[in-house]
């Protein structure tokens, strides 16, 4: 079986891979280490491996993952990815640096709130529109920016969004490049997209934040 370090080498070679056909460079690349379902020593074993970024899909893991890492946690960025009740908001804006997953108007004012800070945020767009997943549609965008705009403790850096299990190549694409153009159009910097097996793909179309779990933990507990 292979070493959380093993796998970090590997996905680390593949998206310079990546980057290389789609003649970008490292530092457009921010790698997330999902851990959902991993617990805190796979973490630390990561860390120490030199990866910075984690992400987590739901607050009472995190909150419950993160005091055996507190000697580490002020040196890493906290991503939260998953769906974001409104009831775990205040919590989450504890815990996390950066959340990717904010679907509605109700739930960025709520963040706005509980904020003791200015923090960064990603709107979750649900290009394939799946009605399974959480996020808004294309045609919601653009107001729900300008409602944020008035929300002085929210930064919003850009946008994400989550591919079809085991779409197509040219559907991955299509999707991956939707979004990239819209985040053009409004002028965000970055596009969260791209997991374990597309994410080679979300790299050659623009992304700049992969939040990849099992290439580099294996299966989840």
């Amino acid at each position: 079986m292979s070493s959380i370090s093993d796998n970090i080498r590997d996905v680390q070679n593949r998206i310079a891979q990546a980057l290389g056909r789609s003649h970008r460079t490292l530092d457009e690349i921010t790698l997330v280490a999902v851990t959902k379902e991993h617990d805190a020593a796979a973490v630390r074993e990561a860390f120490d491996c030199g990866l910075r970024h984690f992400g987590e899909n739901r607050v009472q893991e995190a909150e419950s993952k993160l005091p055996p890492l507190a000697d580490i946690r002020s040196r890493c960025t906290w991503h939260m990815i998953g769906h974001l009740q409104s009831n775990k908001a205040a919590k989450a804006m504890e815990l996390f640096d950066i959340i990717h997953s904010i679907d509605s108007i109700k739930l960025a004012t709520i963040l706005n709130q509980h904020a003791k800070k200015r923090i960064p945020i990603l709107l979750e767009v649900n290009v394939s529109e799946e009605f399974t997943k959480s996020g808004l549609y294309l045609q919601q965008v653009s107001d729900i920016i300008e409602q944020i705009g008035h929300l002085t403790n929210l930064d919003l850096q850009g946008l994400m969004t989550i591919a079809p299990f085991e779409a197509e190549e040219k559907e991955l694409r299509r999707i991956f490049r939707t979004l990239r153009e819209l985040r053009n159009s409004l002028g965000l910097k970055h596009l969260s997209m791209g997991m374990t097996d597309d994410f080679e793909i979300a790299i050659e179309e623009g992304a700049t934040m992969l939040r990849i779990g099992r290439a580099l933990f294996g299966s989840r507990r």
